[in-house]
């Protein structure tokens, strides 16, 4: 009896959420909403807390410790240079809608126009959403911060500091900030008139890292020794804290992304936790079929890769749907950070493709078949085939797209500043090679 209503909630709020990432009418008569605010707040500090430390400890800890430290400077230095970049043009070209049409298709389908360039038009009383519009500014800031720092995981041990740096700056510019307008940049944007759906990143994050992912290590080669010599997590308690914060900051990820407190939080919330425990046990149950036993990093990264999957759906489906998704994903991600990698032969140093990557896909694509209000959903007079297709097209646009630019942005770079370390830096390690820093004392 409670389903009914809480679907037409739903219903009523869906059409908003759509958007919620792009609101640039502003509301004649928008009053401040204290407890909308405060809650922003905090999911914006969740947020960068995945970043930093989260993230940073998760890559850290499964590095040898010699590249300790790198993984943190890349994700700093990027923070640091994106964050700037987000105030001159970035923030404009996610969500400026000027020239965007419904259901039409032009270049502001793509990416945004440069009327907020410098946060044009900001004041200290602008409101979005009832919250400031410097909080939205700050909570839309960590999802750009975060996104390409994922990528890192895929050339630890390898790339040069100031090109990994460069390299982020151009991917958030050309991938990230039109990617982020193409999915929640409202009517008139690609995805939306496509009518895919993906409420906190699917195709715009994790995807979209994922595949970066790919097309670098791909385009930087193996490691020196790899498969050959052994290269394992030189302290895993590390990475299992990163792993673990990185579950926490999750909500201020997932349900910050509702841009308020609703019944939607409620539906939120959960699918993002029953993703991350069904995540858990899809790696768990294959991994002890497959090798006998359970580990405690192929525990976090079944953690993650559920909740790497149930992102875009987090706010369309039922328990049962979110459920299936976290079990999935977390299946599907095992095979490809064990099978495929060895299968295709390339050298992804922290399984981001596996677990972004192939997670986003899955996810992505079962958001369209759990969304149905049938199998539990809360997206009214959704039909399965109809929105698997419109997910399979969204996908398959993001994976293309993404790959393309970031093999020309990494081989512009590659040509002005070499991405790789000489050999002798990549053996003696990059935190002393590259910053003359070492992450213990001897």
């Amino acid at each position: 009896m409670l389903i009914t209503p809480l679907r037409r909630t739903l219903g009523r709020a869906l059409p908003l959420l759509l958007t919620v990432f792009a609101p640039l009418a502003y509301a004649e008569e928008q009053t401040l909403d204290t407890g909308v605010s405060a809650w922003m707040m905090t999911a914006t500090a969740l947020v960068i807390c995945m970043c930093l430390p989260g993230l940073a400890l998760f890559y850290g800890g499964m590095l040898r410790a010699k590249n300790m430290l790198s993984v943190f400077t890349q994700c700093l230095g990027a923070a640091g240079v994106i964050g700037v970049l987000w105030v001159i043009y970035g923030y404009s070209l996610v969500i400026d809608t000027t020239g965007m049409v419904a259901g039409e298709f032009n270049l502001h389908s793509f990416v945004g126009g440069l009327e907020r360039v410098m946060l044009a038009g900001l004041k200290a009383d602008s409101l979005v959403l009832g919250m400031p519009e410097g909080v939205f500014i700050t909570f839309q800031l960590s999802f750009a911060i975060i996104t390409p720092a994922l990528i890192a995981g895929a050339f630890a041990e390898r790339m040069k500091f100031v090109a990994a740096v460069v390299f982020m700056a151009l991917w958030f510019t050309f991938v990230y900030a039109p990617m982020a307008h193409m999915v929640w940049g409202g009517p008139g944007a690609l995805m939306h008139n496509w009518g895919a759906l993906d409420f906190a990143g699917g195709t715009a994050v994790h995807i979209n890292s994922g595949v970066a992912a790919l097309a670098a290590c791909v385009m930087l080669g193996k490691r020196k020794g790899y498969p050959h010599t052994a290269m394992k997590p030189h302290n895993l308690p590390l990475a299992m804290t990163g792993a673990a914060l990185l579950w926490v900051g999750w909500f201020g990820f997932n349900v910050g992304s509702v841009a308020g407190v609703s019944n939607l939080s409620g539906v939120t919330m959960l699918a993002t936790q029953l993703g991350a425990c069904a995540g858990i046990v899809g790696w768990m149950l294959i991994e002890m079929i497959k090798t006998g036993r359970a580990s405690a990093l192929g525990l976090a990264s079944g953690a993650l890769a559920g909740l790497v999957g149930i992102t875009p759906a987090c706010a369309y489906v039922g328990p049962g749907g979110a459920l299936a998704i976290g079990l999935l994903t977390g299946m599907g991600c095992f095979l490809a950070v064990t099978h495929l990698k060895q299968r295709l032969g390339y050298d992804d140093s922290l399984d981001v493709f596996g677990l972004h990557g192939v997670g986003g896909i899955i996810g992505a694509i079962l958001t369209g078949v759990f969304c149905a209000p049938s199998l539990g959903g809360y997206v009214e007079g959704s039909e399965v085939v109809t929105q698997v297709w419109a997910q399979i097209k969204s996908v398959a646009f993001t994976f293309v797209y993404c790959f393309a630019v970031s093999w020309v942005i990494l081989k512009v770079v590659d040509l002005i500043i070499g991405l790789r370390v000489a050999e002798e830096d990549e053996e003696i390690g990059l935190d002393l090679a590259e910053h003359n820093e070492r992450a213990y004392s001897v």
